[in-house]
């Protein structure tokens, strides 16, 4: 077992019981002081769940009827689990043992290995690649990078739903887990006994062994088990939503029949099904463990009533298939901005737009780390990535790789480069999909999902860029491939502090000031390949998460074809339908005005003398020029100017309607008239 934990920190001495209890709303206080289990806490997006079970903790530690080194406190990831520690440290409860679910297990597998079974503890792999490398090798299977990843995915699967070889075809047909890596059930369960077989040959073990053999170790024998229980009496299992069946028969035999475990979880925030995920266990607890004190947090402290009352219609238009354990959030804090819902021409115009609006919050004093960008599927942030290059606009990429690091990707140029030393007898665009679809990419997408899809959607994000240079400015290929490696070199700029981009699942258990959601259409959210009710259930549930993340501004977005001149065949997410304001074509066109107007509209009032100043000048410059006014600055522009009023040429950029050209033609006579002051003349060369 391991060592007994340092002597607990003491409560400090200005917060007793009842002050600790006194910071809690109602809903808290009740899961705080619950201090006998079984107790299951349905806790919604942004409702103190941490709070509520540290202070738990923490109050059980000060009411004597825990002892710190008893308590374990399981969650599943090691910053979650850091946060856990922290927190009660802070709140005098620092002997309390909190950990992941791997993290307790190798604990207590590391000390008991060399009674059990001699020795010291298999070398743990880090990577599962190199070993299902081998294993598909030896079946005599042509696999890829992407594959490789696909497969290991569904051996972690099979492992922690707790599906032997013998059981994988029916499972897997009743789960609608087919064509993994483009390989059938059957092949997929030969596969899952030459691994272990690779593995046990290798003398090394894999995470989910730990797991496994952890839960072997206890059910064999008994006196260790009687040593473990010994050890941890009281249980806390934080977002119990995403279990598995593994790690729920690791807690059962934890707990060994007791009755002191609280478990801490939404059920409307389960978006890791396809890894073995269950909501099950938090649905049914009430069921399975009868007499449980249920405890429901409402309270939303993150997020403006606004993005509440978003997120709770969202879950109401799921009808009957919204789970009986899900929570109706009521917001806490004062009314903020509307949530907005664009409607774009194609992606990389969505893009631009998502840009301006990110410099105009910038502009306005939001954090630029306080800001994000989330979408469904990893090859959507290459547009939104040189949007923000081309607007100067720092980023970072959260839970992948940025666009042009991605394997495939540079895989891609390294063919394209390739290519161009020989003469090129066909249209740029004909061209790159030969050149594609020898490096593994199809004018269909696979059926598999992972990162064999993944794969393919970035190869096809490469197509759509290849149509797009080829229609706007004839670009032929050496052209194509200049353009990729000039994006390429942009992205690596360094940047200290960027907006963050994430997929929806990268996004979990984080938050920001301001959350854009792109990409918030049918084919994309829900993904094409969700076809299954449950399936669709899970992608309504990822779209909650995202909204969710945001505490003030909100804004979600589509646009109706993917490439420029595309068919505009997308429409917004079914999960919106009824909520999504105004439909049809005058109302799109509406849409598109108030779009133009977005920055005077949301920034006060137009100064009337500024907008007068500004209307003289530019008829003056349409004179010189022998331009109509128009075309030299629209008056939505003009009066988004005269509301803003920018003092530097930064802040003018930000405004919808001033290009780069714009900026550098007429950007020092437009902050000189905003000042005040006479504007400079234009330059001979300018005119």
């Amino acid at each position: 077992m391991p060592a007994t934990p340092a002597p607990t920190p003491a409560v400090r001495p200005a917060l007793g019981s009842e002050e600790l209890l006194a910071a809690l709303d109602d809903d808290q206080r009740a899961v705080a002081t619950a201090l006998t289990g079984p107790v299951c806490v349905l806790a919604g997006a942004g409702t103190g769940k941490t709070r509520a079970i540290t202070y738990r903790i923490a109050h059980g530690v000060r009411a004597g009827v825990y002892n710190p080194a008893s308590v374990l406190a399981v969650t599943f990831t090691a910053r979650a689990a850091g946060e856990l520690r922290t927190r009660l440290r802070e709140l005098g409860a620092g002997g309390v043992q909190a950990r992941t679910f791997h993290a307790a297990a190798l604990r207590q597998l590391s000390y008991f290995w060399p009674t059990v079974v001699g020795g010291a503890l298999p070398r743990i792999v880090e990577y599962k690649a190199p070993l299902v490398a081998e294993a598909a090798s030896r079946l005599g299977l042509d696999v890829d990078r992407p594959a490789v990843r696909d497969l290991a995915g569904e051996i972690e699967w099979a492992k922690v739903s707790l599906v032997a070889q013998d059981d994988y075809v029916r499972v897997a047909a009743d789960q609608g887990r087919s064509g993994v890596a483009g390989h059938d059930p059957a092949t997929i369960a030969r596969m899952l006994s030459v691994y272990e077989d690779t593995k046990t040959e290798r003398g090394v073990i894999d995470f989910e062994d730990v797991l496994l053999l952890t839960v072997g170790v206890l059910v064999e024998r008994s006196d260790i088990a009687e040593t473990v229980r010994g050890q941890y009496k009281h249980f806390v299992v934080d977002e119990y939503q995403d279990v598995s069946p593994l790690q729920q028969r690791l807690l059962d035999l934890w707990l060994g029949g007791r009755k002191e475990l609280c478990v801490v979880g939404d059920a409307s925030q389960t978006i890791y099904s396809f890894t073995g995920a269950t909501p099950r266990y938090l649905i049914d607890f009430p069921r399975t463990h009868p007499g449980a004190e249920v405890v429901r947090l409402v309270r939303d402290y993150r997020s403006t009533p606004q993005v509440v009352g978003l997120a709770n219609a969202v879950l109401a238009k799921a009808g009957s298939a919204r789970s009986r354990a899900a929570v109706e959030l009521v917001a806490q804090r004062p009314s903020g901005p509307a949530v907005r819902f664009d409607a774009y021409d194609d992606d990389p115009d969505e893009a631009r737009g998502v840009a301006e609006r990110i410099r105009a919050l910038i502009v306005k004093g939001t954090r630029v780390s306080e800001i994000a960008v989330l979408y469904r599927t990893n090859a959507q942030s290459e547009a939104i990535e040189q949007a923000l290059s081309a607007a100067g606009v720092g980023y970072l990429v959260r839970g992948g790789e940025r666009f042009f690091a991605r394997r495939e990707v540079r895989d891609a140029l390294v063919l394209l480069r390739g290519a161009l030393r020989s003469p090129v007898d066909r249209a740029m665009p004909e061209a790159v999909r030969d050149v594609l679809a020898s490096g593994g990419w199809s004018p269909e997408p696979p059926d598999s999902r992972g990162a064999t899809r993944e794969k393919w959607e970035s190869l096809s994000a490469l197509v759509a860029l290849a149509d797009d240079l080829a229609a706007s400015r004839g670009a032929d290929l050496a052209a194509f491939v200049a353009e990729l490696d000039e994006r390429a070199a942009a992205q690596h700029a360094p940047t200290v502090e960027g907006v963050a981009l994430a997929s929806l699942h990268a996004a979990k258990g984080l938050e920001w000031d301001a959350v854009f959601l792109i990409g918030v259409c049918e084919g994309l959210l829900p993904i094409s390949l969700a076809e299954r009710d449950d399936a669709i259930a899970e992608e309504r549930r990822l779209l909650y998460v995202g909204i969710t993340r945001a505490r003030e501004h909100l804004n979600l977005s589509y646009a109706r074809a993917r490439t420029v001149g595309g068919r505009a065949s997308r429409r917004p997410s079914r999960f919106l339908d009824g909520i999504w304001p105004e439909t049809g074509s005058r109302a799109r066109g509406a849409r598109a005005a108030r779009h133009s107007a977005t920055k005077a509209d949301e920034l006060g009032p137009v100064d009337a003398e500024v907008f007068e100043r500004l209307r003289a000048w530019r008829a003056g410059v349409a004179q010189e020029t022998s331009k109509p006014a128009y075309t030299v600055l629209h008056d939505t522009t003009l009066s988004a100017i005269a509301t803003a009023k920018p003092r530097e040429l930064r802040q003018l950029a930000v405004i919808r309607g001033i290009g780069a050209a714009k900026l550098d033609r007429y950007g020092p006579a437009v902050l000189a008239i905003v000042r005040g002051d006479d504007p400079p003349p234009l330059e001979p060369a300018s005119l």
